[in-house]
């Protein structure tokens, strides 16, 4: 038979198309994932599946050892890949079973751990990496801790946004969220705490089981002086919370408000997304956390009248943050604007300040900090005023906008369609369009989130 050369060519391709791929040469994963405002935080080259974590903490001397086994699967040829660590001794390193090097060095927030394997990660593998390690919860950290102690000897955890990895090494960024079992040993008269599920008591070790995904950034881990005490929510959820021990007469009542806050928060949301819930009142804490399915507050939060307002706004941290967590930090707002928005809408229910007077106020602020700080959607750090209450503005002028019923379906759905996921501020304009219907509602939102100043808005 005559071959042209056009059969030649396609004969060729079919060659190389039979040929087998070169093979990828192994590198290192990236010590960051270039977050927008902490291009350091987390790690590239793995997503973590599960972390397995076994805490031994001496209370008073704040002494601790610790072994964390840490399931993950490899995005790339691995010849090495790091964690975010601060402040511990490593001991040990093995990935699969076999004995790894690894090496320390000064991050911006922390310190990063290299871990190089026997032999390097193929993509698409999984992989476990176990870490042996001790230390002390006050030694020193290279930035900020989240160790918080009380005056019981014990500890609480208060991780965020990047302090996770002062307890133990961890892929430390939002974006990736795993499963976990801790394993907590505790001495008589204190007791421990961990996001999830309480699965065994044995001895005096407590296991605790979080089985849906969750970011370092909320752990919820503690040993304190304390009662659980225990209740049901809605739909019979369990809850069950911890308070100081012996002042269990003052703060049973205020933990079991939490059934009803749950309640309401379900009718605008739907339903709760973890398998328990509770709160932590801690005397060694001065703020309020949404550590996952365990909000955590310092007790000087139920001197106010208010303090269910706060109740609020971290149950509602659980839908916005939690089960639904920001691909980057600068999509912050998304945990908090929401948080601070129906919590005002929850105070004024109560007889509180109407939500319109506080929306007011934030919109005669909003500029000044916009220009300062950032706007609401591109912050230029964490914790401002832009992404709390300029958050809340930015869903209260989309509610005047597209009206109540539409607001509350995209606010609903947003949680249901995104739960267990991480979602970005992009995502929020695309999926509110898609919902409504509405034209003009991409620059609508655009305009609030991005815009040097505030877009007009009638306050009634």
């Amino acid at each position: 038979m005559k071959r042209t050369i056009a059969t030649l060519a396609l004969a060729a391709l079919a060659a190389g198309a039979l040929a087998p791929p070169a093979a990828a040469t192994p590198a290192p994963g990236s010590p960051g994932l270039g977050d927008p405002l902490f291009p350091d935080l987390g790690n590239g080259g793995y997503d973590v599946r599960h972390y397995d974590v076994s805490f031994d903490f001496t209370p008073v001397t704040y002494d601790f050892t610790a072994t964390v086994t840490i399931s993950a699967t490899a995005v790339q040829d691995l010849s090495s890949f790091n964690l975010d660590t601060d402040g511990h001794v490593i001991d040990s390193v093995t990935v699969d079973g076999r004995p790894a090097t690894w090496a320390l060095a000064q991050g911006r927030t922390g310190q990063e751990l290299t871990v190089t394997p026997a032999e390097p990660v193929k993509e698409h593998r999984p992989f476990t990496a176990t870490l042996t390690l001790h230390g002390n919860g006050k030694a020193p950290r290279s930035g900020l801790t989240g160790w918080r102690f009380g005056p019981d000897g014990g500890f609480a955890a208060a991780a965020q946004a990047s302090r996770a990895d002062t307890f133990f090494p961890v892929n430390d960024h939002p974006s990736d969220k795993a499963t976990w079992t801790f394993r907590v040993k505790v001495p008589d008269g204190y007791v421990a705490t961990a996001n999830g599920e309480l699965a065994a008591k044995e001895g005096d070790v407590w296991r605790f089981e979080e089985r849906e995904p969750m970011p370092p950034e909320l752990l919820g881990l503690a040993v304190v002086k304390g009662t659980y005490l225990y209740g049901t929510g809605p739909h019979g959820l369990p809850l069950r919370h911890v308070v100081p021990q012996g002042q269990e007469g003052t703060y049973a009542p205020i933990a079991a408000e939490t059934a009803g806050q749950l309640e309401w928060a379900e009718a605008r949301f739907g339903r709760f997304p973890f398998s328990t819930y509770g709160v932590h009142i801690y005397p060694g804490y001065t703020d309020a956390l949404e550590n996952q399915t365990l909000s955590l507050f310092g007790t000087g939060w139920f001197t106010r009248p208010t303090y269910s307002n706060t109740m609020v706004h971290e149950l509602v941290h659980q839908w916005f943050g939690d089960s639904v967590t920001p691909a980057t930090w600068q999509d912050a707002w998304l945990n908090e604007g929401p948080a601070v928005f129906y919590a005002a809408v929850w105070a004024e229910e109560q007889g509180g300040q109407p939500l319109a007077d506080k929306m007011r106020t934030v919109y005669g602020k909003l500029d000044e900090v916009r220009a300062k700080d950032g706007p609401p959607g591109r912050p230029k750090g964490l914790g401002g005023y832009n992404i709390y209450d300029g958050g809340a503005l930015v869903l209260y002028a989309l509610r005047q906008e597209i009206g109540e019923r539409d607001f509350d379906r995209v606010m609903r759905r947003w949680v249901q369609r995104n739960k267990d996921g991480n979602a970005s501020t992009e995502d929020f304009i695309t999926h509110a369009v898609k919902t409504t219907h509405r034209p003009g509602l991409d620059a609508f939102l655009r305009a609030w989130l991005f815009g040097e100043n505030n877009p007009p808005l009638e306050i009634p």
